[in-house]
This record gives structure tokens, C-alpha cells and sequence, in this order.
């Protein structure tokens, strides 16, 4: 048997759209994942931005209702009202998400091992001379062997894939954890709440998106300088005095790392590459990364196609240091971020926003459509890998 093109490791929405972007291509892909099935355990919000909705495809059956209203909120409690005349985000049904897309891989012959954990990888001759990887996996405590052309780590912000690979691996981050609920009555039309205040949330924010169907709320912030779990519950009784929690019930309870460095700068080597948070494709200072994951990974598909067909190296067509020039401005507003840990700093922010000039810029950072930039091209990427 003919080895696989592609073993991807990790079925979140990364590993996912890189598989079906490859399937499409008519490419042979094994996707595993250490849970039994993709909606298992999801990690994201699934909060998805214009720009990403307007150009990937999501099932309308499983996202929510629009929102277009963004409050701002200041340590001291003062508000700050921005509306879009955009359809800005819509909340994802994630788990369904993913399971959905899994269906269409299964449609166009994927293989597919669940429950299934990475172990490492080496270089093999095949049978026609040509090098491709050997993957060792572990599926219920029993060794399973795979070959491949390429190893594609979708394994998160703390890939093993990166470390087998020998590339950059995620050294920034905050973490995160957020309760879904239902049960809470709205008032008003759906509405994106975003909380400021450092003692809550270090160096993020803190989170409340009611879009009519549930709320998702949460905290973030970087982990050596909070507890997540009992932030969470002090924001909650924080804002228990702007919704009625009485009757709420905790459907699900997702946390994590969020990879805010940046893509990093060696994503690719000869025998595969990265995608998604284990590439570092978050956006450093919105820590979104649903466009990141989308856009890199489609990118990823096309020059591993180019890779098989021209016999270019992934490591000359998939460089991180052409994106992470796109990224300059927004790592440094991250570093302002995170230095702006006092709430009186905050506040005196805050009423700078409130003025005419700067509360355009609040309403750029929240529906500008300046997301995860968009892929270098090919001419641009060759360039950066000869210098």
C-alpha cells in the first residue's frame, strides 16, 4: 500500500480543515485524535468573526443568532456602546461543528483513528527510494505504524508534533475558561460583553456573548497571574447583577491554553509542518483563533500539494517569519496590554476611548475585518527562504 500524503495529528478545526482541504485535492489523509470523537472535549468559544464567516462556508443550521452590539466595560463599571451595521460574529455550535466536517471527510475516503495518541516519527526509505515519514501511534495501549509524505501537527498550543519535527514551539500564552449556559433570559438584542479590568482578567479580558440561545462566559488572562477557575466565579457574581443567572444551567465547561506569540517563525521542515494553535496562528492581540486556524490551514493544504506535485521542500513554500512580519503591530499591542495592569491606567484608557477619534479605534479592533492575515503568496515565501 501507498504511503498516506498526509497524517494529521489532531481533529480540532485546524487539523480538520487541513484534512478536508487535502481530501478535496484528492490527496490520501489519516486524521487521528486522542478523543473518541472531534466534539468530545472543544476548547474554543467558537465566537466567529465576520471576516470568517464571509469567506468559509459554516452549516447556517448550527451557528446562532447575529451580533452586532459591543459594550465595553471599565474596571469602575463605566460603559462604552459600539454597534456594527455588519453581521460581526455568530456563536458556533462547535462540537457539532467539527463532527460535522468529519462527516465530509468520511464522504471523501479519509481514514480515521480516534482515540489514538501521537508518539513520534522518523525518517524511512519507501519502497521506491523515495523518504517518507514512519509515524508511531498508540490506540488503546496498542502500537499502530503509519507512513507518510508529511506529519501535520494540529495538536494544539503545546505540540508534541512541533517537538518531534525539531520546530518553533508556543513559549507565550494565557489560558482561559469559560462556562456555557442556558437558562438566562436576554433583554435587548444579542450583545458581545467585553470587561477590562486586570484584577478579573490579567493581561485579557473577561467575556460575556448572549446571543439569544446561550451565554458563553468566561475569563483569560496570563497564568502567573491568576486563578481562571476562581476569577470565573467572581465574574460571575459580578455580573449577576446585570443578567438573571436564577434559572441558568452550566451546559459545558471549556479551558486552555491561547498561544498569544504570534505565528511562529519555523513552522515547516522537510517532513511536515504545523497548523492552527500549535503553528501559533492566534491572533496576539484578540487571542481569536478560529480565522487562523481556517486560513493557515487551507494554506498549509495548497503548498503540501505543491510540495507532492513539484517535490518542493514544505519548509521553502510554509515559512512563519513571512507571516510574523504582518503581525508586528498587534505583538506590540499585546506588550502594551499586558503592561497595563493597573485598573486606574484602565480607566484613564477608557475615557481617552470614550473621545470621537479614539472610539473609532475601539470600533476597528472590534469589527475591522483585519483578522489573521491573509496568506503570503508563494513568490513572497520562496523570496524570504532564499535570503
Amino acid at each position: 500500500m501507498k504511503p498516506f500524503d498526509a497524517v494529521v495529528v489532531g481533529a480540532g478545526l485546524a487539523g480538520l480543515q487541513c484534512a478536508l482541504e487535502l481530501l478535496r485535492r484528492g490527496r490520501r489523509v489519516l486524521l487521528v485524535d486522542r478523543k473518541e470523537c472531534p466534539s468530545q472535549v472543544v476548547h474554543t468559544t467558537g465566537i466567529l468573526v465576520r471576516r470568517t464567516l464571509e469567506d468559509f462556508a459554516f452549516p447556517p443550521d448550527l451557528l446562532g443568532p447575529v451580533v452586532r452590539h459591543v459594550t465595553l466595560h471599565s474596571p469602575s463599571g463605566r460603559t462604552l456602546e459600539l454597534e456594527s451595521p455588519h453581521e460581526e460574529f455568530r456563536v458556533g455550535d462547535m462540537g457539532r461543528i467539527y463532527q460535522r466536517m468529519l462527516d465530509e471527510a468520511f464522504s471523501l475516503g479519509i481514514e480515521w483513528l480516534p482515540s489514538t495518541h501521537f508518539v513520534r516519527s522518523e525518517t524511512v526509505a519507501w519502497e521506491s527510494g523515495d523518504a517518507v515519514s514512519r509515524v508511531h501511534l498508540e490506540t488503546a495501549g496498542r502500537p499502530v505504524i503509519a507512513m507518510t509524505r508529511f506529519l501535520v501537527g494540529a495538536d494544539g498550543a503545546a505540540s508534541r508534533v512541533a517537538v518531534d519535527l525539531g520546530l518553533s514551539r508556543n513559549e507565550s500564552w494565557i489560558v482561559g475558561v469559560e462556562q456555557i449556559l442556558s437558562g438566562v433570559p436576554l433583554e435587548g438584542p444579542p450583545r458581545f460583553h467585553c470587561f477590562l479590568d486586570p484584577r478579573l482578567a490579567p493581561g485579557y479580558i473577561a467575556w460575556l456573548v448572549h446571543d439569544g440561545r446561550e451565554v458563553h462566559l468566561g475569563v483569560g488572562g496570563y497564568p502567573s497571574k491568576f486563578r481562571p477557575e476562581v476569577a470565573l466565579n467572581q465574574f460571575r457574581d459580578r455580573v449577576g447583577e446585570l443578567f438573571d443567572f436564577s434559572g441558568a444551567r452550566i451546559e459545558e465547561v471549556r479551558g486552555g491554553r491561547i498561544p498569544v506569540g504570534g505565528v511562529l517563525p519555523r513552522i515547516a521542515s522537510e517532513r511536515g509542518l504545523l497548523v492552527g494553535d500549535a503553528a501559533g496562528a492566534v491572533s496576539p492581540l484578540t487571542a481569536g483563533g478560529l480565522d487562523g486556524a481556517m486560513r493557515l490551514s487551507r494554506f498549509a493544504a495548497e503548498m503540501l500539494v505543491t510540495s507532492i506535485d513539484e517535490g518542493i521542500s514544505p519548509e521553502r513554500l510554509y515559512s512563519g517569519e513571512a507571516f510574523r512580519a504582518r503581525f508586528i503591530s498587534r505583538l506590540w499591542m499585546r506588550r502594551l496590554l499586558a503592561a497595563l495592569d493597573s485598573t486606574h491606567a484602565l480607566d484613564a484608557g477608557f475615557s481617552l476611548a470614550r473621545l470621537p477619534g479614539l472610539r473609532r479605534i475601539a470600533w476597528h479592533l472590534f469589527f475591522g475585518r483585519g483578522s489573521f492575515p491573509d496568506a503570503p503568496a508563494r513568490r513572497e515565501v520562496l523570496s524570504r527562504q532564499s535570503i
